[in-house]
């Protein structure tokens, strides 16, 4: 009996220490708040092929709360304002924004793309949101750390 509690006791804790924190059932891992793009990433078959970090003062910034999603992005080399909000929802490992406005440059693009989805990689303090093709590989993602 002393051993069965002793190794309850070790998986316990191995699971603590190992765990990847990628556990979305954790109450705790939401994606309400503030978010910071960090990189860009490009796929071929189903891997990462390159990273594209931000430069030369590109910024983009995220903010999910009670349903609604609302982003902007600074590019210092490009003249164009690019901002969006809307609707958000996270269900079965994907997220899922529908824009009900956006900037000019977006809306161009909203026009023919009404709902974005994404694949969602999250942990407590960042994410990964990845496209994938008709197909469902991977081909594009971006991450993000929480600021707030």
């Amino acid at each position: 009996m002393k051993a069965i509690l002793l190794f309850s006791c070790y998986l316990m804790v191995a699971t603590l220490v190992l765990g990847d924190g990628r556990n979305i059932t954790d109450e705790k891992v939401s994606l309400e708040g503030v978010w910071e793009l960090q990189n860009q990433q490009m796929y071929e078959n189903g891997n990462v092929s390159e990273v594209m970090e931000n430069e030369n003062g590109y910024r983009q910034v995220k903010m999910y709360s009670k349903g609604k999603v609302m982003w902007t992005r600074n590019d210092p080399s490009d003249s164009n304002e690019w901002f969006g909000y809307g609707t958000y929802t996270v269900k079965d490992g994907m997220l899922e924004e529908r824009l009900e406005y956006a900037s000019g440059p977006m809306m161009k693009i909203v026009d023919t793309t009404q709902v974005f989805k994404f694949e969602l990689v999250m942990e407590k303090n960042a994410y990964q949101q990845i496209e994938l093709d008709e197909n469902g590989n991977r081909f594009q993602g971006e991450s993000y750390i929480r600021l707030e």
